[in-house]
């Protein structure tokens, strides 16, 4: 997805304002929110996931009658009323597409966790499926509602020390690979300070709040910029990238 994207995206930047897009203004957006909601924090040297152009960017802006993809599968598949909402729906179809990347969404999260694998293959032989026919409208949403229901229990049962784990070694890995005569020696010490202050201004969905953020950001400056003293504004984003992530 993330290279068929690229290649559309160069296209646009090149034709716009060509009127001939005009058509194609509505599902450029939406393929645009889905790439940014599931683009990794960090490149880490590829080039695949690149940054909006300017003409994407404004476009995208440019009204709100599209919403950002909300990655909010907990309420969707735990409440009897929604679901019956979302299964009695005049266009399965496009409910079908919204709780697809919310899945995709959610999955990402826990790309090297064997189970969510699992059910990434599920989904991938649901989608096969479908498109071969073999699965009308709304019994593929009704596959789907299910699957997300599993993806939801499965991160319950995700151990949260694995997750502790999980984040640190991704920080730690982070800040060795711009490990320099400016970068202090010990990094576990960065990360364990990271860890610990984040762990204590962080709540739950803070990711999903203008004040979560900015508390996080806050927090994780008094330890690179004021503590370690580290002036290097990609390295900070792309520590802010792995605690959204991780946290």
């Amino acid at each position: 997805f993330a290279a068929e994207y690229s290649v559309l995206s160069r296209l646009w930047e090149a034709l716009s304002p060509d009127p001939c897009l005009g058509p194609y203004k509505t599902d450029y957006k939406w393929l645009t929110q889905v790439y940014e909601s599931v683009k990794p924090p960090s490149g880490n040297g590829k080039l695949l996931w690149h940054t909006l152009g300017a003409k994407t960017i404004e476009l995208v802006h440019e009204n709100v009658h599209l919403e950002t993809v909300r990655d909010d599968l907990d309420p969707l598949v735990m409440d009897a009323e929604v679901l019956e909402e979302l299964l009695d729906a005049k266009n399965p179809e496009k409910k079908s597409k919204e709780i697809e990347i919310k899945i995709i969404a959610r999955l990402h999260k826990h790309k090297d966790n064997p189970k969510f694998v699992a059910l990434g293959e599920r989904l991938e032989k649901l989608k096969e499926r479908h498109e071969q026919g073999l699965l009308h409208s709304l019994d593929f949403l009704k596959e789907l509602l299910t699957l997300a229901k599993e993806v939801v229990q499965a991160e319950k049962q995700v151990d949260p020390v694995d997750e502790q784990a999980k984040a640190k070694a991704a920080l730690t890995e982070l800040f060795a690979e711009v490990k320099n005569g400016k970068t202090p020696v010990v990094v576990e010490r960065i990360v364990a300070d990271i860890d610990e202050i984040v762990r204590l201004v962080r709540f739950p969905g803070w990711q999903d709040t203008k004040a979560g953020e900015r508390e996080v950001q806050k927090a994780l400056r008094k330890v690179i910029y004021v503590k370690y003293k580290i002036k290097d504004q990609d390295l900070f984003d792309k520590a802010f990238g792995y605690i959204r992530q991780y946290y």
